[in-house]
């Protein structure tokens, strides 16, 4: 991610104006062989991966094996026109961008090629120059929208997600948990005196904690499996898919111990583990139940004391 100056009250400084750029899959869409031929060598010598199709249903044949990042296409084509095809990729794949390209300008005009959904219009006969200047901006364009969709849906201190993406996650998960028929947990962790830190040394060294938890977070669970999320404040969440009860207690446990090592004054974890269970309630009752048994959990080890992992279903044993 691009490098984002921070103050102490976690704010953000700057965009940078050069993205780096990320690679593009590019597919080029013409019945014209010698069209198709030019433009493969062109983007090939501009070191960009790409596929080609003869037409709009070969397009969506491979459009719907593997998405493409970027569409070039002709607009008269025969069995799907350019204008069915962008219409059909807007529907399906919003966030692929299409460059249409066409010589029949009587037939189709600049207005009518952007509302059917493209982003970009060329006629015949083109120079390369303008494709490529076209292709640039796109590209550009593209990074800035993904620098701002992480922004979103990043915390700024910590550089973990946020409250909003854990949400969305949550709702995205428990329905693939349910449908497949695998376990979900969510941890929900507190620093415990954390106020007094603060009070003490400041809100500049309570940021220098949080960011040295987060960390700790990070490199206490599993990597591409298990995602950290900064909750709030001082609390923060992990979100743990297809793992039994005796491993998300380790991850938990891992996570505390772990922080104890950094020795950061008096401060420890309070951590509370819940189960998601699907009920008649309906899904967004059943996450709000997973979450509230996850803050439950938390609060009863901060009560006990801190510095302790609590799991929701012994709870309700006791």
């Amino acid at each position: 991610m691009p490098e984002i100056l921070e103050s102490s009250e976690s704010q953000i400084d700057f965009i940078p104006k050069n993205l780096p750029q990320e690679p593009q899959q590019l597919l080029i869409v013409d019945d014209d062989p010698t069209i198709l031929n030019l433009l493969a060598e062109f983007l090939s010598r501009l070191g960009h991966q790409y596929r080609t199709a003869g037409d709009g249903l070969e397009a969506m044949s491979l459009l719907e094996q593997s998405p493409s990042t970027i569409v070039i296409t002709d607009f008269m084509m025969p069995r799907m026109d350019g204008m069915e095809l962008i219409q059909k990729i807007k529907k399906l794949w919003p966030e692929t961008d299409v460059i249409a390209i066409t010589g029949y300008v009587r037939d189709f005009n600049y207005t009518d090629v952007i509302k059917s959904g493209a982003c970009d219009f060329i006629r015949k006969p083109f120079s390369l120059d303008e494709l490529e200047a076209k292709l640039n901006r796109i590209i550009r364009e593209r990074g800035y929208r993904a620098l701002l969709k992480q922004l979103s849906i990043k915390d700024v201190l910590t550089d973990l997600y946020n409250r909003r993406f854990l949400d969305n996650k949550l709702k995205e998960e428990a329905q693939r948990a349910t449908r497949q028929n695998y376990s979900l947990f969510l941890i929900i962790l507190d620093l415990d005196n954390f106020k007094e830190l603060n009070d003490t040394l400041g809100h500049q060294a309570g940021d220098q904690v949080l960011r040295r938890l987060a960390k700790v977070v990070s490199n206490s669970i599993r990597r591409n499996v298990d995602i950290p999320f900064r909750y709030g404040g001082d609390e923060f969440a992990v979100m743990i898919p297809q793992a039994g009860t005796e491993q998300v207690n380790q991850i938990a446990e891992r996570i505390r111990s772990n922080y104890l090592n950094e020795d950061i004054g008096k401060t420890s974890l309070s951590i509370g583990i819940s189960r998601f269970r699907r009920t008649n309630k309906g899904l967004r009752k059943d996450i709000d139940d997973f979450i509230r048994k996850a803050d439950d959990s938390m609060y009863a080890a901060k009560k006990a004391g801190g510095n302790k992992v609590i799991f929701h279903e012994e709870i309700k044993k006791e």
